[in-house]
């Protein structure tokens, strides 16, 4: 029995962004408490969902039942859910469950962020933001997600960029909005924007089933610039502020 329980009465203010030094997410076998009182309701909004979308699928991915954040480090336990599940809570919001997710911020030479936009059969149409994705059963190593494996996996498939080839500043940042819990953690290319841009639309023109339309070099923080997710203004005023002007 797990006796990790959640402490959000102790988390930052929503939107703030706050250095974190590890994040250990356990996976726990047993089916999720929001699945087994939801499946139900689940299950007709995915009727709808791929009514609407037809291209979506319902994999699996690891949806948290409970995170602490607690002296500069996250602790968590988490369950494989279907996808569909997943789905109807980011819906709801409903307590009982969080979204914990990484994603790196990927800084050019020239001081732009490299972000990604979303193509129109994905979950998230048009979104502009980084490339990155929910954690995974083939994240889980020793029953603990690998975070930075996730980070790495999710941009090279995305955009074909490999994380490993940058210098990643130690440790992580984190916020959270409504129960989701963004991790982020910075990577330094010496190529400039345009270079990245390239690198990544050369990678999309060959990859028989590419998740984005096209990656974007960002250069300033204006929120209503892109069609941004809530997470993404906050980590552009962090990063003008750290880095000077983007």
């Amino acid at each position: 029995m797990s006796t990790i329980e959640s402490n959000t009465a102790a988390w930052p203010a929503e939107g703030a962004i706050i250095p974190i030094d590890d994040v250990e997410i356990r996976v726990n076998g047993a089916v999720h408490p929001f699945h087994l009182e939801e499946v139900g309701r689940a299950q007709e909004n995915w009727q709808r969902e791929i009514a609407a979308n037809p291209h979506l699928f319902d994999g699996r991915m690891v949806l948290q039942r409970a995170l602490r954040i607690k002296d500069g480090r996250v602790k968590g336990e988490g369950h494989v859910v279907p996808y569909s599940t997943f789905l109807w809570w980011r819906k709801t919001r409903m307590e009982g469950a969080f979204h914990l997710f990484a994603m790196p911020a990927i800084l050019s030479s020239d001081g732009a962020l490299i972000l990604v936009r979303m193509g129109s059969h994905t979950a998230n149409p048009a979104r502009v933001y980084s490339p990155s994705g929910s954690l995974e059963p083939e994240d889980v190593v020793d029953g603990r997600c690998d975070i930075d494996g996730n980070i790495r996996r999710e941009a090279l498939e995305e955009t074909g960029i490999d994380l490993a080839l940058a210098s990643a500043e130690p440790g992580y940042h984190l916020l959270h909005m409504d129960r989701a819990v963004t991790v982020i953690r910075v990577y330094r290319y010496p190529e400039k924007a345009a270079a990245l841009v390239a690198r990544v639309a050369a990678h999309i023109a060959v990859d028989p089933e590419p998740e984005i339309d096209e990656a974007i070099a960002i250069f300033g923080p204006d929120p209503g610039a892109y069609n941004y997710p809530p997470f993404i203004p906050p980590i552009l005023d962090w990063l003008l502020k750290r880095n000077g002007p983007l």
